[in-house]
């Protein structure tokens, strides 16, 4: 999945995060500053040490590996940009599903490769449960929404996004705009791998809820697909740019931040192509990525710095340029940044993944659910 972001110049980083340091001294009431910054489990201790002592450390590090953040996906780009320039951190990604992203943490462990990774909402507690998370809440941590983080940090929402229609124009006249459209229609419906990818997964909860149902009851969701694909109407291919711009893709189910950098990145090369995005009127779901720092990292400062960082008004403000709704409420978008995301009344009907625990405990089973009952009626 990618996006093309935009770039704009910034203030220097370093100023904003050294003033901070100054004050916020250690995150936990009962840490010492004396203290050793390696936990009882032999882990790097970052909630006990200071913005400046990990920043420092971050700079010696020097470098920083993340999976699942590429430069075109929610603006990353620009991010990485300004830790480069601002701590001499050299950047690399490697762009994988959620489930992937957990499956080279636990698959590598000591051999770790990876540092940094962003996974769907419901993936957060789950790399929790396998002990593959370091835990920073971050200076950040009392604007962040409760249902957004993890108790202490080992997992923190950044953005959230709300499965959108995005229809092209040129291959479909009449754009649907909502799952009851679509279930009218007569046209191909791509979705992604639901047995792996997150967005995926989601479109699945989101027909759910437009029909009824919730994070506990996604069979109104399966069902719905489980129409499409009887009808020949489900796309079992890949879910990606390349083939939305080839024009393989009529109607798609996906974040709207992603919905509207393809558009406006097919828009650049080719002035004529025309696409509809919409949020679903009759219901659709939000839901967050949350960073994970890998519990076997060889950079956990490099690490954490970049979480601080992501939670910054300035990373709110980049992840914004990439259409996704930042987490901190408090954040200020400039106007220029507003005025690209889609109108606030269109999401009157989206509901906020709130159960977490229950979208944890369905996810789990929904790729097997899809197998049996949905790709197996496709035609």
């Amino acid at each position: 999945m990618q996006i093309k972001g935009e770039t704009c110049m910034k203030k220097n980083l370093h100023s904003k995060l050294g003033a901070l340091g100054l004050s916020i001294i250690i995150l936990s009431s009962t840490a010492l500053a004396a203290c050793s910054s390696v936990n009882a489990a032999g882990k790097v201790d970052l909630n006990s040490m200071t913005l400046a002592q990990i920043e420092e450390k971050a700079k010696k590090e020097g470098e920083l590996n993340t999976v699942g953040m590429p430069d075109s996906w929610a603006n990353w780009g620009e991010t990485w940009k300004e830790i480069t320039a601002a701590y001499g951190i050299v950047h690399t990604d490697t762009d994988m599903s959620s489930a992937e992203e957990l499956a080279i943490f636990q698959t590598e462990k000591d051999n770790a490769t990876k540092d940094l990774g962003d996974v769907g909402q419901s993936f957060g507690p789950t790399a929790e449960s396998q002990g593959l998370t370091l835990a920073y809440k971050t200076s950040y941590w009392n604007s962040i929404p409760d249902w957004a983080k993890d108790d202490n940090g080992d997992w923190i929402i950044g953005y959230y996004g709300t499965i959108s229609i995005m229809t092209n124009t040129s291959l479909v006249k009449n754009a649907p705009t909502s799952f009851a459209d679509i279930l009218a229609g007569d046209y191909v419906v791509s979705v992604g791998d639901v047995t792996k990818a997150n967005q995926a997964q989601c479109a699945v909860l989101a027909a759910a809820i437009a029909n009824g149902g919730s994070e506990s009851n996604i069979q109104p969701g399966l069902d719905f697909f489980k129409t499409l694909a009887s009808e020949g109407r489900l796309d079992l291919g890949e879910l990606s740019l390349a083939r939305i711009q080839k024009g393989e893709v009529e109607v798609a189910l996906v974040w709207d931040y992603n919905a509207l950098g393809y558009r406006d990145q097919i828009k650049a090369a080719d002035a004529s192509s025309t696409f509809d995005v919409c949020i679903p009127s009759d219901g659709s779901v939000q839901s967050g990525y949350c960073t994970v720092i890998n519990a076997y990292t060889k950079h956990p400062y490099a690490a954490a710095l970049a979480r601080e960082y992501i939670l910054s008004d300035e990373g709110q403000i980049n992840l914004a340029k990439g259409y996704a709704r930042p987490i901190r409420s408090d954040v200020v978008l400039p106007a220029d940044v507003a005025a690209i995301l889609l109108p606030d009344a269109q999401y009157k009907n989206a509901k906020n993944i709130k159960d977490a625990n229950a979208w944890k405990t369905t996810a789990e089973s929904l790729g097997t659910k899809w197998q049996e009952e949905v790709i197996a009626y496709a035609k």
